[in-house]
């Protein structure tokens, strides 16, 4: 009995020069939101953010990718909190994002759930 393998085809891969990675690594910024919600308002907020803002926020075509992360380390009775992290390529991109979309984004997630959050944003560079 014979026993046959398949090779597939080797294609020819170049690896990025490390000056290519770090200058596309560093040129990446993250815009993190921390919310803590009311634990009364938990479950609607989540779904909202899901469905509604998050999708609205990524619709500005600003963003290349982003995390939605709940923090585990909170006291209980503090309520839930979350860290949303959107990444952009550039610090220009924040910029237009914050000038032209921002405010209205923010407005209509206060007015949704006014005094049942607080909330901080951090600008982040990779490096």
């Amino acid at each position: 009995m014979s026993t046959s393998f398949y090779l597939p085809q080797i294609m020819e891969f170049t690896e990025p020069s490390e000056a290519r990675i770090s200058e596309y690594l560093c040129s990446m910024i993250l815009y993190n939101v921390t919310v803590n919600i009311n634990p009364e308002f938990h479950d609607d907020w989540v779904d909202w953010m899901k469905t509604v803002h998050i999708p609205e926020v990524l619709a500005t075509g600003l963003f290349v990718e982003h995390k939605f992360l709940r923090v585990m380390s909170t006291e209980p009775g503090e309520g839930f909190t979350y860290s949303i992290q959107y990444f952009l390529n550039s610090i220009d991109d924040y910029e237009n994002y914050r000038s032209n979309f921002a405010p209205q984004l923010q407005a209509d997630h206060t007015a949704r759930y006014k005094d049942q959050f607080v909330a901080f944003r951090t600008l982040l560079e990779v490096v």
